[in-house]
C-alpha cells in the first residue's frame, strides 16, 4: 500500500480515540451509583459509656518539716561555740549531742557579778537579823535585805539553767534531721542567734503553690499523689492546710501535704496532684474529641452505618481520657479512627466488623 494513504488514516484514528476519551470522561455518573457516589470511610467504634474522673489540681513544691515538726536551737546567752557534734543533713536520735557553748567573756563577767550578789545579799540578811535582835534595825529592813537575797539567787539559777557558768551542751528534743546549719566553732553569738534548724524525719510536708483560681477548690484532707520531680513512683498524701493568702513572690496560694514517714527527704522537688472531687458525664477517649472550624469541639457518633457529628462540651480531662456532656444516644456508639474524615451522613465501614455496634 503506498505511504501517502497510511499517513492520513493513522492520524484520523488517532483523533478517534482522543475524541471518545474526553466524551467518556466528560459523561455524567449513572444516578445507579458506583462507589464514588457513595463514598464510606475505614473506622473503629467505641462504646459511649457514663462515668466519672477526678478533678486534679497541680503544684509543684519543696519537702521540708512540717510546723509541728521544726525546731529552731538558739543561743541561750552570749557565749563562744565551741565543738560541732553534728554536720548538715545528718539524722540524728533523741538527746544526741548537737552543739558545745562554751561562756562568753560577757557572760562569764554576768555570772561572776551574780553570784557576788547573792553573797553580799546573804551577808546582809545575816547582818540584818543581828541588828533587829539588838533592836538596831526594823523589820521592814530585814524583809527589804531577804527580798534583795531572793532577787539574787533566782538571777544566779537563771543563769546557771542557760549554762553562763560553764560548758553547756545542746541536745536533740526529739529524734530530728539537721536542715540548717548556720554556727561555726569559735564564733561568739548572742543570745537568741540561730545556731541550727531541726526537722523530724516523721512529720515532713510537701509546701507546693496553686494558682488562686484552683486554690479554692482544694480542702483539708483531699487525697493528693506526690511524685519527685523526674521520678514515677508516686507516694500517697493528704492536704493538711491550705492558705487564704497569695505569696507575694510567686503569686501562688501555698498548699502544705503530709507525707508517710520516711517517703521523701527534706529539700527535695516534687509534683502534687490534689483530687479534689470527680466530675461526672459521658467518658471518652482523647482522641473522640474533634473542633470544628469555630473552635466548638464536637464527636462522631455511628447510626446504623451513617455517620452524625454531635457537639459537646469538655468538662474536664485526666490523661488519656476526658468527660464531656452534649446530646449525645447512649445505645450508639462512638466513632474513634477516622472520625475527622466524616461528615454527616456519610457511611462507614468498620475496621473490625465484629464491633457492629450500629456500625453497619
Amino acid at each position: 500500500m503506498n505511504r501517502r494513504f497510511l499517513l492520513p488514516a493513522a492520524a484520523a484514528a488517532i483523533a478517534l480515540t482522543l475524541a471518545l476519551t474526553v466524551a467518556l470522561a466528560l459523561r455524567p455518573a449513572h444516578a445507579g451509583g458506583s462507589a464514588a457516589a457513595k463514598p464510606s470511610v475505614l473506622v473503629t467504634l467505641a462504646p459511649l459509656q457514663r462515668g466519672s474522673l477526678p478533678h486534679v489540681v497541680v503544684g509543684y513544691g519543696t519537702v521540708g518539716p512540717a510546723s509541728s515538726g521544726r525546731k529552731m536551737v538558739m543561743a541561750p546567752v552570749s557565749a563562744v561555740v565551741g565543738t560541732l557534734y553534728v554536720r548538715l543533713g545528718q539524722e540524728v536520735p533523741k538527746g544526741a549531742a548537737l552543739i558545745r557553748l562554751d561562756p562568753s567573756p560577757t557572760t562569764a563577767a554576768s555570772y561572776a557579778q551574780a553570784r557576788s550578789a547573792l553573797s553580799v545579799a546573804r551577808h546582809l540578811v545575816q547582818s540584818t537579823r543581828k541588828l533587829v535582835v539588838l533592836h538596831l534595825a526594823t523589820r521592814q529592813q530585814l524583809a527589804t535585805a531577804e527580798q534583795s537575797e531572793s532577787d539574787a539567787r533566782a538571777a544566779l539559777v537563771a543563769l546557771n539553767a542557760v549554762g553562763a557558768g560553764g560548758m553547756r551542751t545542746v541536745r536533740a528534743p526529739f529524734p530530728a534531721i539537721v536542715t540548717t546549719l548556720t554556727a561555726r566553732p569559735g564564733q561568739i553569738v548572742s543570745a537568741g542567734t540561730p545556731l541550727l534548724d531541726l526537722a523530724a524525719p516523721g512529720r515532713l510536708v510537701l509546701t507546693v503553690g496553686v494558682v488562686p483560681a484552683q486554690a479554692g477548690e482544694v480542702n483539708a484532707d483531699d487525697p493528693a499523689k506526690v511524685t519527685l520531680v523526674g521520678g514515677t513512683q508516686p507516694v500517697a498524701g493528704r492536704v493538711l492546710l491550705r492558705g487564704a493568702v497569695a505569696q507575694s513572690d510567686t503569686g501562688l496560694v501555698p498548699v502544705e501535704i503530709g507525707l508517710p514517714p520516711g517517703s521523701l527527704l527534706p529539700g527535695e522537688m516534687a509534683e502534687a496532684a490534689i483530687t479534689t472531687h470527680r466530675m461526672e458525664g459521658y467518658v471518652v477517649p482523647h482522641e473522640a474529641i474533634l473542633v470544628d472550624e469555630k473552635g466548638a469541639p464536637y464527636v462522631v457518633q455511628a447510626f446504623n452505618g451513617i455517620a452524625h457529628k454531635v457537639p459537646v462540651r469538655v468538662l474536664d480531662a485526666h490523661g488519656a481520657r476526658d468527660v464531656i456532656s452534649g446530646a449525645l444516644d447512649q445505645h450508639a456508639w462512638l466513632v474513634l479512627t477516622g472520625n475527622y474524615q466524616l461528615d454527616d451522613g456519610m457511611r462507614i465501614r468498620l475496621a473490625d466488623p465484629a464491633k457492629g455496634g450500629g456500625g453497619q
